[in-house]
């Protein structure tokens, strides 16, 4: 006790308060994430999500280059397809903008890590996650295009496949139809507690997947839900997911908790655009600091249990952290 106990000497130099740091940051803790369709020079900026693009491949192939260089070790890819139908049938062409870039990436940056996210939404005319059938998402009916997607990312050389649709059973059609097809050694990182969250609205400018009727509700989680994010990742585990993922991060801090403590498996949260776009927004009109913000963001989805973390900070984060 006092005078005795004194919590202040361990924060007296900045020496000291790293000597006792209990939650260290790396740049291989992070996954950047990037938005590529077909094309050539095209590096268009997001409207709201300042700092990051649609870009063709070539432009892909020198944001990852700048990525490396700045200490960043994966990267996620999302695709933009060149035109969309009901079933969203360009997520499994093989010579679609992701599958192209991933062969592109790997031949460039072998030792890059490279994730392919794997939903339809992006690709289906409707905007929703999977085969509509009586006015809502055929859950059944859109596991196998979902593993088709996996098997060709696979195909195209990605080191991890990961499944964002929140379909029941999508993870173990996944495993099968990867494992079937010779691919047994690619992992899944499963977003396995994915939210219906408010903060996905820039990301649906950049993916161009909102949904033209509804919304996801009635697939991805309840927010006041945490004891059923429990249940899904330990679905998804059963099934075959080898790294799990909360989405998103900064609301949901008390689930990446509870996941990592119930299941002791690798951890993502994915610090999605909406968190993104609003500590940006803020740093703007000069409200707050914007490497220091960052910085606690991305300490506290760490402290929370994370052992990776999906953020378009990635880069910048990088650098500070070298």
């Amino acid at each position: 006790m006092f005078p005795v106990a004194r919590p202040r000497r361990l924060r007296r130099t900045a020496a000291i308060r790293d000597l006792v740091r209990e939650t260290s940051l790396d740049p291989k803790d992070f996954i950047y994430p990037l938005f590529v369709r077909h094309g050539k020079g095209v590096r268009t900026e997001i409207t709201s999500m300042p700092g990051n693009y649609h870009l063709s491949i070539d432009m892909l192939v020198e944001e990852v280059g700048a990525a490396r260089d700045d200490g960043v070790c994966a990267v996620i890819l999302f695709g933009l397809p060149e035109k969309k139908d009901e079933t969203g049938s360009e997520a499994w062409d093989d010579e679609a903008a992701v599958q192209t870039a991933v062969r592109t990436l790997k031949k460039e940056y072998p030792g890059l890590i490279v994730v392919t996210d794997v939903c339809l939404c992006e690709y289906t005319s409707h905007g929703h996650c999977g085969v509509i059938e009586d006015g809502g998402v055929a859950n059944d009916k859109t596991l196998e295009l979902l593993a088709r997607a996996a098997v060709s990312h696979a195909r195209a050389g990605a080191d991890i496949v990961a499944p964002s649709d929140m379909m029941d059973g999508r993870v173990e059609a996944i495993r099968s139809y990867l494992d079937e097809s010779g691919f047994s050694e690619v992992t899944i990182l499963s977003y396995a507690a994915k939210y219906a969250s408010a903060f996905y609205g820039p990301f649906r400018e950049a993916a161009e997947s909102a949904p033209q009727f509804g919304d996801r509700r009635a697939y991805q989680m309840d927010p006041a839900n945490a004891d059923e994010a429990l249940v899904e990742v330990g679905l998804d585990i059963e099934e075959g997911a080898d790294i799990v993922m909360v989405k998103p991060a900064l609301a949901y801090l008390d689930v990446i908790r509870r996941v990592k403590e119930t299941y002791g498996v690798p951890v993502a949260a994915y610090n999605v655009s909406g968190e993104y776009s609003m500590l940006m927004a803020a740093v703007e009109r000069g409200w707050i600091e914007r490497e220091r913000a960052m910085l606690e963001v991305l300490t506290a989805i760490k402290r929370a249990g994370a052992d990776i973390i999906l953020t378009y900070h990635a880069r910048e984060a990088a650098r500070l952290l070298r």
